[in-house]
């Protein structure tokens, strides 16, 4: 399972009240620190509510950095996260 799989998988484990997207932009960064862009480590999630039930974008945030720390740990670098 590739780092996008599991990522998903962590992810879609806590926010099932979401439609969940992830998109790796590793290749984005091609040259910056020394990333080649074929590493799994820059990512895009994007998170759309499915209820207007009003929420809480720093949790959101706060919970998502947890959940992946073991990612972090091996080797992700960044995340982009965009919540509607």
């Amino acid at each position: 399972m590739n780092r996008k799989q599991r990522i998903y998988k962590i992810l879609s484990k806590k926010f099932n009240d979401f439609l969940l997207e992830i998109i790796d932009n590793s290749n984005l960064h091609h040259g910056h620190n020394n990333f080649t862009g074929d590493d799994e480590t820059h990512f895009k999630i994007i998170l759309i509510k499915k209820d207007k039930i009003p929420i809480n974008r720093l949790n959101i945030h706060r919970l998502i950095n947890n959940l992946l720390e073991e990612e972090f740990k091996s080797g992700l670098h960044s995340l982009e996260i965009k919540i509607n």
